[in-house]
């Protein structure tokens, strides 16, 4: 009598004691790149957002400041190769050095290790003008190609959407969660959940989502203004069985350090209580 095959769609662990697990059709094909050999990351932890103009980049330098400050190693790949603003966030103009072992990613003067196309470009104003393929073949090359050395925790700095470059580094990259970023408009609760769906089909774990914009605070009175409206993330978060990880306000302090380049001297209060 021959062995049962299970048809039924495998995991790791029924694959595990299977006899047809060299054969067997219903594994899925393993996408994923090879680290570069002398990198070893603990944790890849991506940054999405379904539409654009919700500070992405902000939050994502945001919970790298965080990690760091609590002591963890920390590194940043901006996959957003034709919007790419975390280098210059942080005071970074010169180029990525190179050997035959790879590209090491330049340094901020809080430690955090940071990869970006500008940092690969003559001129740092340049537009990059490329295809979808080509861009998604960077990114894949961020990861196999930089030597990105010890890190407890990789920040993936996506571009909105559900586009190329997220579908690459979900299959390219061994993520083991991704962080939402949303603000509070009518219009997010669709876009919160195009990127909530993506990356579930996907089976990549949804941390939270974090609400950027939230509200500013009243110089004189201290009072909250919610500019953009009431906050819909409670009842979407809900919805979704996801936490909300933080409402980030309009804070005249952390745009100040944005703007002067010395993001490695931000403290943001709004992020410290998340757990990845």
């Amino acid at each position: 009598m021959s062995e049962e095959v299970n048809n039924g769609g495998c995991t790791e662990e029924s694959c595990a004691g299977c006899a047809h697990a060299g054969n067997c059709e219903s594994k899925k094909e393993d996408l994923r790149a090879p680290a570069n050999a002398y990198s070893n990351v603990k944790k890849v932890i991506g940054v999405i957002s379904g539409k654009g103009g919700v500070g992405k980049s902000l939050v994502t330098a945001s919970l790298a400041r965080m990690m760091k400050e609590k002591g963890y190693n920390v590194g940043i790949l901006d996959a957003d190769i034709t919007g790419p603003s975390i280098p210059k966030m942080y005071g970074i103009h010169e180029q990525a050095k190179g050997t035959e072992e790879g590209i090491y990613p330049c340094i901020a003067k809080d430690g955090t290790r940071i990869m970006s196309v500008n940092l690969l470009l003559e001129d740092e104003d340049a537009p990059v003008i490329w295809r979808g393929p080509i861009i998604a073949g960077v990114v894949t090359q961020f990861w196999s190609d930089v030597i990105w050395d010890d890190l407890d925790y990789l920040f993936v700095d996506m571009p909105p959407g559900t586009g190329d470059v997220p579908l690459t580094v979900f299959q390219s990259l061994p993520v083991d969660g991704v962080v939402i970023v949303t603000s509070p408009q009518d219009l997010v609760q669709m876009i919160v959940k195009k990127a909530y769906t993506m990356a579930r089909q996907m089976n990549i774990p949804v941390f939270g989502i974090v609400e950027n914009y939230s509200y500013v605070k009243c110089p004189d009175c201290g009072k909250e203004l919610r500019i953009f409206g009431e906050s819909h993330i409670d009842e979407i978060a809900g919805e979704l069985g996801v936490p909300v990880l933080g409402r980030m306000p309009i804070d005249p302090a952390i745009a100040e350090v944005v703007e002067e380049e010395r993001f490695y001297e931000a403290k943001n209060p709004y992020l410290d209580e998340i757990e990845l």
